[in-house]
């Protein structure tokens, strides 16, 4: 057997996420079925990781198997021509055969955009917030997060992992336009949930509501119900995903 990983973005307006969801459209059940059709047989597809209902992802990685070698450039095509105008295939290469689009993930980042002006043209990419923040304070408080790995208060309840443990590597925000600024946070794995909670308990700091102080006793606590509410997905976006060289060397 032959293992390819696929690159991939897509807009997650009109999906209920990536996972294949009993009722509603998924990213990987519309790719998988893209693919299934191609290669004329099921194949299955296992994603890099999940976002949730309208969470983007300039970049996922998916990876599946075949039994025999592919042309990865006409993979590529037959793929954007099958799938819809928003999901985009960018390339496929050929692994190693145990290379495995989760597990062998070094790290994932993620940005969150903010607008704090009311523009027809990002509405469906950014949140707008109505009050003015301390960007200064939401920086102090977000690099309290490098002195933790457990992150219970900002996991959604009731997941199936057996460790609520991150390695968090960076996590700042940093103004892009007079009214525009994103949040950027990189670790080795997140928690379902995990950045959308994040954000929002940063910018009950901004708005003066927890201090640094405050913001790191929610971690410390490791209970959801002290965070801060979790922000919409539609201004979250999976931006890239690390691997080790050694993956690619077939």
């Amino acid at each position: 057997m032959f293992r390819y990983f696929i690159y991939l973005g897509y807009d997650g307006t009109n999906y209920h996420g990536w996972q294949i969801q009993p009722n509603g459209a998924s990213v990987q059940e519309t790719l998988m079925k893209a693919l299934s059709t191609f290669l004329r047989r099921q194949v299955e597809v296992v994603g890099a990781g999940r976002t949730d209902a309208g969470v983007h992802a300039r970049l996922m990685v998916a990876h599946f198997d075949f039994e025999t070698r592919l042309d990865v450039e006409e993979v590529t095509d037959k793929l954007n021509r099958l799938l819809p105008a928003d999901i985009a295939v960018y390339r496929v290469c050929e692994v190693k055969p145990d290379a495995h689009a989760r597990f062998d993930a070094t790290y994932r980042t993620y940005k969150y955009y903010i607008t704090t002006r009311k523009d027809p043209f990002n509405r469906m990419y950014a949140w707008r917030v109505f009050q003015s923040l301390d960007f200064d304070k939401m920086n102090e408080a977000a690099q309290t997060l490098f002195d933790y790995t457990d992150f219970t208060s900002f996991s959604k309840l009731h997941t199936d992992v057996k460790t609520n443990n991150c390695r968090i590597m960076y996590a700042r925000w940093e103004q892009e336009a007079p009214d525009e600024w994103v949040f950027t946070i990189r670790a080795d794995r997140f928690l379902r949930n995990m950045v959308r909670a994040v954000v929002g308990t940063l910018v009950e700091v901004g708005r003066g509501k927890l201090t640094v102080d405050g913001f790191r006793r929610v971690i410390e606590e490791k209970n959801r119900c002290s965070a801060g509410t979790s922000v919409p997905g539609h201004a979250l976006f999976l931006v890239d995903i690390g691997y080790p060289d050694t993956l690619f060397e077939v």
